[in-house]
């Protein structure tokens, strides 16, 4: 029995239960080959006629078991689409904004195996590991790539990524073929956290793109820049604590600038994993709707 659930029209899962589902399945599978007489009336012999024979039978269950895990990883992709754009999440605060033109990376972090050759448009928030890896970036650039970053990012790179790299401060705009870039600010507000991200370093981006406003909020809390945004479409909010905002701030932050998308994105933090479904029940608001993509592939939240 292959086991999937509902929540708001949106499918949701978990890759444990899903590949303990598809084993259940081929499990059942093979003890029905092997009993006598089926419910219903349905005898082995019926079975192994449609079958033909027990290595056809082997070969179905294979294929099954293998089909099933196919599924499984399309879901756990989970990349959204919208006019022409998809969001390929990746891990944590990487992922790739893709048009049939032009592909953007956000903080590419992690393995270089992750990203494509041709990446047009790299955008930095900060200079903090899981944002800013200066190998991944020589490695997945080349001459016809443009790198926009904040001027603390830019000041620790080598001449080579310099050359690429085009500094853009809180407030500033910059054009990309038919890309609009802003940079907005992000930085914490609670006493004990100002250390973490102080105001005017790091930015977040609204890439404006294909007739749309997609907001990637950084490492920030829920500052008066952002609950002052307009017009947003999709909009990644992070919440991780000590770094960030919790859920709590980071919804009414949302209900606020009312985005008509609102994808929780960077909420691991330490020890605890944000808690997502919190998230989602504080977002009251009807007309945002909450997506929820696999931004930690390799765990099992």
């Amino acid at each position: 029995m292959y086991l999937l659930f509902y929540i708001d029209n949106q499918l949701v899962n978990t890759k444990t239960f899903t590949i303990l589902s598809a084993l259940y399945f081929c499990y059942f599978f093979e003890k029905t080959l092997n009993l006598e007489v089926l419910p219903q009336g349905f005898s082995i012999k019926n079975i192994q006629n449609m079958i033909y024979c027990k290595k056809i039978a082997s070969l179905t269950r294979v294929f099954l078991f293998s089909f099933t895990l196919l599924m499984s990883a399309n879901v756990f992709a989970q990349n959204y689409n919208s006019k022409g754009v998809e969001l390929i999440p990746l891990e944590h605060a990487s992922l790739l904004l893709k048009s049939k033109k032009l592909t953007i990376a956000v903080d590419p972090t992690g393995s270089h195996h992750q990203y494509e050759q041709n990446i047009d448009l790299i955008l930095i928030t900060d200079i903090h590991g899981d944002h800013f890896n200066k190998e991944v970036l020589k490695t997945i650039s080349d001459s016809n790539t443009t790198i926009i970053a904040p001027k603390a990012v830019y000041d620790q790179m080598d001449e080579e990524l310099q050359s690429k790299t085009k500094v853009l401060n809180n407030g500033e705009n910059f054009n990309y073929q038919r890309v609009a870039i802003e940079a907005i600010p992000m930085y914490n507000l609670r006493e004990e956290a100002l250390n973490f991200h102080s105001k005017g370093r790091g930015n977040g981006y609204v890439v404006s793109m294909n007739n749309q406003r997609i907001y990637i909020s950084g490492d920030t809390e829920d500052i008066p820049e952002m609950r002052s945004l307009e017009n947003i479409d999709i909009a990644l909010v992070c919440m991780n604590l000590p770094y960030t905002m919790t859920e709590a701030s980071a919804a009414s932050a949302v209900m606020e600038f009312k985005p008509k998308v609102v994808m929780p994105y960077h909420f691991r933090g330490r020890p605890k994993v944000s808690d997502i479904d919190l998230f989602e029940s504080l977002i009251t608001d009807s007309s945002i709707e909450v997506v929820r993509l696999d931004w930690y592939p390799n765990e099992d939240y």
